[in-house]
């Protein structure tokens, strides 16, 4: 069985599906890896890495052509600038593992049913215990609340720790941290880390616990959340007047702090709107707002994705694609999510695809030429 790990071309991205320490437990499946050559580099692994752990380096049309599996960071047809050729050169019955973003990217879920391929999208793996090995967005999500508390830091005007200097005392910076999932989370215990004061809100009462044991206060407002939480894990969508009134009480606890990160989404779903221009023009000139749901639309009301705005001497960052901005690590991480998922597709060293598996009926995005998975369908209104 033969795997195949192109470079990745999607502008910007620099990760690698699979890394030299993964390889020997596909081959000890039975898998043979053959990679295209300089598919690593950005991320810091070399073709000699990979060659010294037995693995095939060669140039891309091989790799399309010999794998019975391709292992992707963004799976072929999620709009990079080869994607033409790359559908070409898949083959009926291909498997093709990555990030489709399957939930919204129409045109992308289009072409691998065109293809013929079996596509599965690691997005879309199920929040269950047994899949945590798997879970792409926890992973990666890990990386990005880090990175965005070094950007907030990086890009505001005072430091975060408080100081004691012949000059006086330095008092320490306050930071908001809006959403505590994976990524609120490793914000809140970055910026606690690099010394700043450091709070945290989220519609999910049943956080609280968390974000105080990372030292952070927990900020409660006098909304009603109900059902806030989805039998995933993830916050559920509220209805407008629920955000309406959740900005009315937020406006006092921003304009308290000098920056403020904000990692609110719901997967397939445009990001909620946390923070208005009217609460940014409330903030102290300085401030910084970093708003990781940039991609999905943004929590900011002035937040454009891949730009840094500037509003009444508050800059608002969105930054897409964060983990790949660490691709060392976020490629070691993704790695391993991607070979737990195709091990279980594996059953004496032979391919064998359980549907009847929770974990794979949920991910399977399309097979012989259509659009199988019943969630994807629904989103894209197929």
């Amino acid at each position: 069985m033969i795997i195949g790990v192109p470079k990745e071309t999607y502008p910007g991205e620099r990760r690698v599906a699979i890394v030299p320490a993964t390889v020997p437990s596909l081959q000890k499946a039975g898998f043979v890896v053959h990679l295209e050559r300089g598919a690593g580099l950005e991320a810091g692994f070399t073709d000699k890495m990979y060659e010294d752990e037995g693995v095939v380096v060669s140039d891309r049309a091989a790799v399309f052509a010999k794998a019975e599996v391709i292992l992707q960071v963004r799976a072929t047809g999620t709009g990079n600038e080869t994607d033409a050729e790359d559908l070409k050169a898949l083959k009926k019955g291909q498997i093709v593992i990555g990030l489709i973003d399957a939930l919204t990217n129409k045109s992308a879920v289009e072409a691998l049913a065109t293809s013929n391929v079996k596509s599965f999208a690691l997005e879309l793996v199920p929040r269950i215990t047994r899949a945590q090995s798997m879970d792409v967005l926890s992973s990666q999500a890990n990386l990005a609340g880090y990175k965005a508390a070094l950007m907030a830091a990086d890009s505001m005007p005072r430091i975060f720790p408080m100081m004691m200097t012949a000059a006086g005392t330095i008092t320490p910076a306050r930071v908001l941290v809006i959403g505590a999932g994976v990524a609120g989370l490793q914000a809140i215990a970055t910026c606690n880390r690099l010394g700043a004061i450091v709070s945290a809100y989220d519609i999910r009462p049943a956080v609280k616990e968390q974000v105080q044991s990372l030292g952070a206060k927990f900020v409660e407002l006098e909304l009603e959340t109900g059902e806030s939480e989805d039998k995933g894990g993830y916050a559920k969508e509220m209805d407008e007047g629920f955000y309406t009134k959740q900005r009315e009480l937020m406006t006092r606890v921003v304009r308290e702090n000098d920056a403020v990160i904000t990692t609110a989404s719901i997967p397939g779903k445009k990001a909620p709107v946390l923070i208005t221009e009217e609460m940014v023009s409330g903030m102290s000139p300085g401030s910084v707002i970093v708003d990781l749901a940039a991609e999905s639309g943004g929590n900011c009301e002035l937040t454009k994705a891949g730009e840094t705005v500037e509003a009444g001497g508050v800059s608002i960052i969105g930054p897409v694609n964060v983990p790949s901005s660490v691709p060392y690590h976020a490629s070691q991480m993704y790695s391993k999510n991607i070979a737990n998922l195709l091990l279980l597709m594996i059953k004496d060293e032979k391919l064998e695809i359980d549907l009847e598996d929770e974990i794979l009926k949920d991910s399977l995005v399309t097979d012989d030429g259509s659009v199988v998975n019943e969630r994807v369908k629904e989103s894209l209104g197929l």
